[in-house]
């Protein structure tokens, strides 16, 4: 179960996206957590892996830094896609899009920058174990998406 709630759509996604990052997409319909609330995307000015990536990112974000109070909140949130499926259902095409995501709690990244800036080149800094920390605090986790895609994109 992820600590993370997924969002919930009124048909609004849009204007969120302009509202939270400035960003005007061409889509409608939902956060793409099921087939039945996918993502639509009517146009991309990007190839579409590119453009799914990006909106993924921007849920990514929302659900893990944006809705948290401050002290659960996650940093240097990074997403890999890893694996991808193109289904044809009566003239509609859906991609379902695997990603890997990786982040830290805000907080913790804050303090492991701060004492790779204070330590780095110091002779008692040790480098390995500053890295190894930071991967040990490292959330990772796998998430859906769901894109009804139109077929000139296809």
């Amino acid at each position: 179960m992820s600590p993370f709630k997924q969002l919930q759509s009124n048909n609004d996604i849009k204007e969120i996206l302009k509202y939270a990052f400035d960003a005007d997409l061409d889509i409608s319909g939902s956060w793409g957590y099921t087939q039945a609330l996918a993502t639509i995307i009517h146009s991309a000015n990007t190839p579409l892996a590119q453009f799914e990536h990006m909106f993924a990112s921007m849920r990514a974000y929302l659900e893990m830094n944006m809705t948290q109070e401050e002290a659960s909140r996650y940093g240097s949130i990074n997403l890999n896609e890893t694996k991808r499926e193109r289904i044809s259902i009566e003239n509609l095409a859906y991609d379902k899009v695997i990603y890997t995501i990786s982040a830290i709690k805000e907080s913790d990244y804050n303090a492991f920058i701060n004492e790779y800036k204070e330590g780095y080149g110091q002779k008692d800094f040790d480098l390995s174990a500053h890295f190894q920390r930071r991967e040990e605090a490292t959330l990772k986790r796998e998430v859906i998406h769901w894109f009804e895609v139109n077929q000139t994109l296809v």
